[in-house]
């Protein structure tokens, strides 16, 4: 009996869905709305929707790979786990100290990132570990014990076990693990010496801590996620993407979730990849265009350039990730005109609730997408196969009303200046991975994706002198 495949995708304002039955080479696709509140809803009914389109039984499915951003979402919205740290007398502040870099020397009021795990619920033991492996002070079983019970009170969810040189030796790191676990079994633990067994204390440590602040999100979403899948009749274990191509099990995610920060973006990139190979063309730019934001990657002789270290919430984090620029420039990216009369676009969004104003669902500020629509670059009867309705007149009046007056010009012209300017800022990010690595785009083929990726890849394309 013939198998099915399905991947997920899902974004910050749509989750897209594409089944495939390889024996037949049958395909389907589908889309629907992101469920902010709960994105594993959105799932598991595209998953449910998808099979009904198709009219295939779910028990046939064999390859089921989800993509999710809901990492990176809950760093940068604020919404991880209340996070504390266990670490070596002395060396608490080092995600304060970092490297001392000052990005803006001249600004008094400079308000820094607030640390994966706040100071107060970063405690220290005594114990002490050689850079050679070699043990100098033995660990203070007494100071942990204590510690745990400190950030018990402090009502922390996750803790992370951070000591100096356990790349090198363990044990300490080891031993506080198992009293963690003998005191407090149910909270989420993570060590340095298991996520990130490198030298470079401070990218050790933030690494951690931002690996132990997701731990109790991703658990909570993968759960949902695996009962749901289960409960709809489909037999095998889902796999989730990672940030460097590869897919997991949920279990290696529930252990390192700071693996999946780029999950979303790198399913686009492996899709590039192997549409690549069956084209023979080696050299790739992906263009994913989405609601929200625009993520590109430059690919060279098949393969897509790779990264150590990315940034998050303004820490480090050091995993293998797949190299792409991200910008906030989507179809839900707002325009708007600022106090000297010129105007933007982005990086806020509408998101998909309330949406462009031609969604009709409460958005009133105009966006990229209602100015596509303005253009009659976009059938209104074309949106999700037609299940969605698009509203023109809204489009218009949301130009109308809020640029126009601002700008003192007609509609068309508005609307033009909406798409011309974030042309220009995606172009700006297709520099970032080519020219300013030393690339030069015209040698590379355009590969556009994501929903509003195509309506905006000629332009691309054709201003970057860019051919294919």
């Amino acid at each position: 009996m013939a198998k099915i495949w399905i991947g997920i995708d899902t974004g910050g304002t749509f989750t897209d869905l594409v089944l495939c039955e390889p024996a037949s080479g049958k395909y389907a696709y589908h889309k629907l709305p992101t469920t902010t509140g709960d994105p594993a809803r959105a799932v598991l009914d595209g998953i449910a929707e998808i099979l009904n389109l198709a009219q295939l039984p779910r028990d046939r499915v064999e390859f089921l790979v989800l993509g999710t951003t809901l990492g990176t979402n809950a760093v940068l919205e604020g919404k991880c786990a209340r996070t504390g740290m266990i670490t070596t007398r002395g060396f608490r502040d080092i995600l304060e100290l970092a490297r001392q870099r000052r990005p803006h020397y001249f600004n008094l009021d400079v308000l820094k990132p607030a640390p994966p795990a706040a100071r107060d619920c970063r405690i220290e033991v005594a114990g002490r570990v050689a850079y050679d492996g070699s043990e100098i002070t033995a660990l203070a079983e007494d100071e942990v014990r204590g510690a745990i019970g400190v950030l018990r009170d402090k009502k922390v969810e996750a803790i992370a076990v951070c000591m100096m040189h356990s790349y090198a030796n363990p044990a300490h790191e080891i031993r506080a693990r198992e009293l963690v676990t003998q005191l407090w079994p149910q909270a989420y633990l993570c060590t340095s010496s298991d996520v990130l067994p490198e030298f470079r204390e401070f990218e050790r440590f933030a690494t951690t801590a931002a690996n132990a602040s997701l731990m109790p999100v991703m658990d909570r979403y993968l759960e949902r996620f695996e009962r749901g899948v289960a409960e709809l009749g489909i037999r095998i274990a889902p796999r989730v993407m990672q940030s460097n191509g590869g897919a997991v099990t949920p279990a290696a995610v529930r252990r390192l979730p700071v693996n999946t920060f780029f999950s979303g973006p790198a399913g686009g990139v492996v899709g590039g990849v192997g549409l690549g190979r069956q084209l023979a063309i080696g050299n790739l730019i992906t263009f994913d265009m989405g609601g929200t934001s625009t993520d590109v990657c430059l690919i060279r002789d098949g393969e897509p350039a790779k990264k150590n270290m990315r940034e998050m919430g303004g820490f480090p984090v050091r995993t293998r990730t797949i190299d792409i620029h991200t910008i906030g420039a989507g179809g839900g990216s707002i325009a708007w005109v600022d106090a000297g009369g010129l105007l933007k676009v982005g990086p806020q969004s509408a998101g998909a609730h309330p949406g462009p104003a031609a969604y009709g669902r409460g958005g009133v500020r105009p966006t990229v997408t209602d100015a596509n629509m303005v253009l009659g670059r976009l059938n209104p009867a074309s949106l999700l196969g037609g299940r969605m309705a698009m509203h023109p007149d809204r489009a218009r009046a949301g130009i109308e009303d809020d640029r126009v007056p601002k700008l003192k010009v007609d509609l068309t012209r508005a609307a033009a200046g909406v798409l011309e300017i974030i042309n220009v800022n995606m172009m700006g990010a297709v520099r970032v991975i080519s020219v300013e690595q030393g690339e030069d785009p015209r040698d590379f083929t355009l590969v556009a994706f994501g929903g509003a990726g195509p309506l905006h890849a000629a332009d691309i394309a054709r201003n970057m002198g860019m051919r294919n």
